[in-house]
């Protein structure tokens, strides 16, 4: 997911920010993420050297995840998002909690720094979150969960 910083009259160009996450499915959490200006492959290994080790590692058709070593199985989906709808779903998490990231908002951050403050204190949040959610379904298999993300901020 990207997104810009540094608002700037429309003749210049603005500078990219790049919201790197990764998901794990079950429980659904962050198990790394990465805010840069750049997304290249030496950024995506560190945050796969970083996180626990996984079965299956599913990414989308970016170039960058071809020069990236997976200790698992890499499934690399260029035509389809099958396997990677968790991720895109937290990415719109991301757009829907933090107004920082939505689209033509007034709201923007002035530096990467400051963008990596706000991702990394929502990220601890969404992953109590997820681990609070997990441990219910397990207790209570057919009831619906009573909690909600918000109940971690």
């Amino acid at each position: 997911m990207y997104h810009f910083t540094n608002k700037r009259p429309r003749t210049e160009t603005r500078e990219n920010a790049y919201v790197m996450t990764m998901v794990s499915r079950f429980p659904r959490q962050i198990a790394g993420f990465d805010v840069a200006a750049d997304k290249c492959a030496w950024r995506i290994q560190r945050m796969v050297d970083e996180a626990d080790w996984a079965k299956k590692y599913c990414t989308d058709g970016y170039f960058g995840y071809l020069d990236v070593v997976f200790p698992g199985e890499h499934a690399y989906n260029i035509h389809n998002k099958n396997d990677t709808f968790t991720a895109e779903s937290v990415n719109a998490d991301l757009r829907h909690y933090i107004p920082l990231l939505r689209r033509r908002s007034k709201c923007f951050p002035r530096s990467i720094d400051t963008l990596y403050v706000v991702v990394s204190v929502f990220v601890e949040a969404y992953n109590k979150f997820g681990r609070a959610k997990a441990s219910w379904q397990t207790r209570h298999p057919q009831k619906r969960c009573p909690l909600a993300f918000v109940d971690f901020l």
